[in-house]
């Protein structure tokens, strides 16, 4: 199976890179306190803890979504629910950098969002909907649409038997057809 491992790297990857994250925000806030910078006349200590701030909060969301996948990878089981959540948003967050960062930064940045982004997707669609309510797969039965059978039509009543079938129970008409 693919999923354990798929949720392990996946919970690596996001720890490693909410760690880098704060650490790459706080280094800027660094950097623009110590030189001073201002952006429009914005007071340059409030851009500095704003950095920090953002990297922080940032790291411990890419944090807490990795310990979403470690949940997954220990339990195998599908995440639901506020896990889910993070992990949608964790997707879409990469997909955002990703776009950004081809033109801002280069194409192995992009890459790097995009296997990221591409680990989170398989990592929420190989758990089926019925392994997330406890039953496996196999033992709920044919998953997807079945094809539509013809409808049967019960015998004719036999004559002179006051409407009965011919085994004494009542006739009622056959079932409307179904559009495909």
């Amino acid at each position: 199976m693919v999923r354990r491992p798929v949720a392990w790297i996946v919970a690596l990857v996001l720890f490693v890179e909410g760690l880098g994250v704060a650490a790459l925000n706080w280094l800027l806030g660094v950097v623009v306190d110590r030189q001073d910078m201002s952006l429009a006349g914005l007071d340059p200590h409030l851009t500095s803890v704003s950095s920090k701030a953002a990297g922080v909060v940032l790291g411990l969301c890419f944090a807490l979504c990795g310990l979403v996948a470690l949940r997954v990878a220990l339990r195998d089981r599908a995440p639901s629910g506020a896990g889910r959540v993070l992990l949608i948003g964790a997707a879409v967050v990469h997909a955002l950098l990703g776009a950004f960062a081809w033109g801002l930064v280069g194409v192995s940045a992009f890459l790097s969002m995009v296997v990221v982004l591409a680990l989170i997707v398989l990592l929420l669609m190989t758990y089926d909907p019925e392994s997330r309510s406890g039953a496996p797969a196999d033992a709920a039965g044919p998953t997807g649409p079945t094809e539509p059978t013809e409808p049967t039509v019960p015998a004719a009543p036999a004559r002179g038997s006051g409407g009965d079938g011919a085994d004494g129970s009542p006739v009622t008409s056959p079932a409307a057809p179904t559009a495909p």
